[in-house]
């Protein structure tokens, strides 16, 4: 819950709802040294009813939009814990002189921790873990009869910061890896490194064939798993739609994920 301050000069702080909660402890516990700076967490529902009483605020999975932003009358900035911003109005915040800001995926550990988490689900997937835990308890062995991940084709849609630390991480399991990006590098042929980039440092090398998203429904048929990179905008919500999964293969695995979960509080990126 909020707590009610009468005090000057208290830099107030709120995070929105009790998921991610070690967002909230870690912050706590760096600025316990600080007593000018206060953090709360409050409900979700309870967001806009106590929102005007913070200078800044952590959004977490709280969407923004302009009526809540109205009543955030001492809002100085608006940050998430993690990438995505696609529940906050920066519109409203921007006419509201309001800063928003996010913290960058390839600095902070949270593109090679969503790298690591997609890998785990395609695992999972094709050696039918849940399957699995099921046989082990009636102690059978040997049943169900997974899949390799070796030999098959990954389409990675949205090549950015997650994109290629899954490259990197996906490259030694030998599979074929295809993938989407608005613009990709006129030179990107030359052989790799142990890093897994080029000696230009670029990492377009790691991609066997290289579309843009009009091709998504073609590779949709040439993938066994499917990993969504995307950053939800008006140009991507909804991308997965009849069309794309009609052209999609038998499905292996399909992972599909939203990927914006932060691991730190540095390196922060102002978007507006």
């Amino acid at each position: 819950m909020e707590r009610e301050s009468g005090e000057q000069g208290v830099t107030r702080v709120l995070f929105c709802g009790p998921h991610f909660p070690a967002s909230q402890d870690y912050t706590r516990e760096y600025l316990s040294q600080y007593p000018f700076i206060q953090v709360d967490e409050a409900a979700l529902d309870d967001v806009p009813r106590v929102i005007g009483n913070y200078h800044l605020c952590v959004v977490k999975n709280k969407r923004f939009d302009s009526d809540i932003i109205a009543r955030a009358k001492q809002m100085k900035l608006l940050m998430q814990f993690g990438v995505g911003l696609e529940g906050v109005d920066i519109d409203a915040a921007t006419k509201n002189g309001i800063k928003v800001a996010r913290i960058p995926s390839d600095v902070t550990g949270n593109a090679a921790s969503c790298a690591e988490m997609a890998i785990y689900l395609m695992l999972g997937l094709l050696r039918k873990q849940n399957e699995i835990q099921t046989s082990v308890n009636q102690r059978k062995l040997g049943e169900p009869v997974g899949e390799t991940l070796f030999g098959k084709t990954v389409l990675i849609m949205g090549y950015g910061n997650i994109g290629i630390d899954l490259a990197k991480r996906l490259r030694p399991f030998g599979v074929k890896i295809i993938a989407t990006r608005r613009s990709w590098c006129l030179n990107s042929e030359a052989p790799l490194q142990s890093n897994g980039l080029d000696q230009n440092g670029m990492s377009d090398s790691l991609v066997d064939v290289k579309g843009s998203h009009n091709d998504i429904c073609n590779f949709a048929g040439e993938a066994d798993i499917v990993v969504c990179c995307l950053s939800l905008n008006k140009d991507t919500a909804g991308i997965i739609n009849d069309s794309f999964l009609s052209s999609m293969r038998k499905v292996v695995g399909d992972a599909a994920l939203q990927l914006h979960a932060g691991t730190s509080l540095t390196g922060v990126e102002f978007v507006n």
